[in-house]
């Protein structure tokens, strides 16, 4: 959401007041002027962000839960080790034999796989789902931003501006898919103040033509990415061919994230 200077300070009245932030006035300004056009933060380089637009599959039919992506998300984007802290992860759901509720379970994400807890005979119906940002087209994350921090790209992925970034949390209450968290200042990529993290579909890469990396690594290709723009490219195909899932449509955000093998209704 884009405001000219004069329209922040006119409704400066309507935000919270500036001192839960810990910024001056002054500062507060200075930081939202800076953003005013954050998505003309272009990537550098021969890359023209106008030629592509960027989508995602996830086929639950294929994902073992093997947590390779997991754990090459953390390596390649410095996540944090500990537990809770994920740009992207693993969940199992299980219907068992007799029961109509379904039990998820994510173990540490998904990064170390998962344990065998069920009996195969009683199991009626199962799968993986991974998960991460979803990269909406209409990402409610951005409008809450109150100093531009979080913007869209022109090939729409969703990326955080961490110089900017002041850790109001409002973009991580406001994701409905919970796939962003606030980095801890004893993370890996000190010194850093706490400001919010999420998949960026490994954004660093694509602009330079490669894939993210827990693509690169899903060893029986349950993920898939593409680009939208590019007539021939894998990802038009699967999406005109078959029938997908996004998660919670009714939230509105247009997700670009699709599954294929998955009931939308049974996902949570």
């Amino acid at each position: 959401m884009k405001s000219t200077r004069r329209e922040f300070i006119k409704n400066f009245g309507k935000i919270i007041p500036v001192v839960f932030f810990g910024l001056s006035f002054k500062k507060f300004i200075e930081t939202v002027s800076a953003k005013e056009n954050a998505s003309t933060h272009h990537p550098g380089g021969d890359y023209d962000w106008n030629q592509h637009y960027y989508a995602f599959v996830v086929d639950s039919t294929k994902c073992i839960g093997c947590g390779r992506c997991v754990v090459a998300c953390k390596e390649e984007n410095d996540v944090p080790k500990e537990p809770f802290y994920f740009r992207t992860w693993v969940e199992r759901y299980v219907w068992l034999n007799g029961e109509e509720e379904v039990k998820v379970d994510s173990p540490n994400g998904g990064f170390n796989g998962f344990p065998v807890i069920y009996d195969e005979k009683e199991i009626r119906k199962s799968y993986y789902v991974p998960k991460l940002c979803n990269q909406c087209d209409r990402p409610p994350c951005v409008q809450v931003c109150p100093v531009g921090a979080t913007y869209k790209t022109n090939d729409g992925v969703v990326l955080v501006d961490e110089k900017y970034c002041i850790g109001c949390r409002y973009c991580i209450q406001a994701c409905p898919y919970g796939a962003r968290y606030l980095y801890p200042k004893h993370g890996e990529r000190e010194p850093r103040r706490n400001t919010a993290d999420k998949c960026t579909w490994c954004y660093h890469r694509i602009t330079k033509g490669l894939k993210p990396a827990c693509v690169e690594v899903c060893p029986v290709g349950a993920r898939k990415f593409g680009d939208l723009k590019n007539p021939d490219d894998e990802i038009n195909r699967i999406l005109d061919e078959n029938r997908v899932d996004v998660l919670k449509p009714e939230a509105g955000t247009r997700p670009k994230v699709f599954y294929l093998g998955i009931d939308g209704a049974e996902v949570r």
